[in-house]
């Protein structure tokens, strides 16, 4: 960012590994703060109402927490809070994180061969005007076949039990068996860079 930009302060409503290194690798210093709600009360039938409604949940959830700690938003510099929110679709089904093992291995056995989809949105809100965009953006990944010891390997390793669909396609277990990615990785990892930079301009 050249030093003309206007400065600002960014918190990350996330406790996503996956989207703090997005952040760090798009040159962005930030405070994180999670929303720390309860994602499976909230329920809609379609991929993209639900992850931008668990966006604003989240979102209003982090506001809550400020508000109740008295944290003074500092008028002279805009503070832009960021939340996100991923699901898998395969076949027409959403698909949160895996409620244990079993739910993870079946996951990755019908991904094998087959194709599935994330759907990622991104939130952004000016604390400081209360300006609130968000956006959606889907990918569509096209797997090899995924062997049994693979799977096995993944979920004794234990990472994709915290991920939605038990899908990490930057793993590099996964990586070499991923055959197509329509879209971006950074969006399946839960925060396109693209719709981020936009949303932070849009919200200056």
């Amino acid at each position: 960012m050249d030093s003309a930009a206007p400065t600002f302060k960014i918190i990350l409503g996330s406790k996503s590994k996956a989207r703090r290194e997005i952040m760090v690798e798009m040159g962005y210093e930030f405070t994180i703060m999670t929303a720390d709600i309860d994602e499976k009360a909230i329920r809609k039938e379609k991929p993209e109402d639900l992850v931008m409604t668990l966006a604003e949940a989240k979102a209003d959830a982090v506001i809550s927490k400020l508000q109740i700690a008295d944290k003074q938003v500092n008028d002279n510099e805009p503070t832009l809070l960021i939340a996100a929110d991923t699901v898998v679709v395969y076949e027409g089904m959403i698909r949160e994180k895996p409620s244990g093992k079993e739910e993870a291995r079946q996951y990755l056995k019908d991904y094998s061969g087959r194709k599935a989809s994330t759907v990622s949105s991104v939130l952004v809100t000016n604390l400081q005007t209360g300006f609130r965009k968000g956006e959606w953006d889907r990918v569509e990944i096209v797997f090899d076949e995924i062997p049994d010891d693979t799977i096995d390997k993944l979920i004794e390793e234990g990472a994709v039990l915290h991920v939605a669909g038990a899908l990490i396609i930057e793993h590099p277990l996964i990586k070499p068996l991923v055959k197509q990615v329509v879209g971006t990785t950074d969006s399946v990892m839960g925060l396109p860079k693209a719709v981020t930079e936009r949303l932070i301009a849009e919200s200056l």
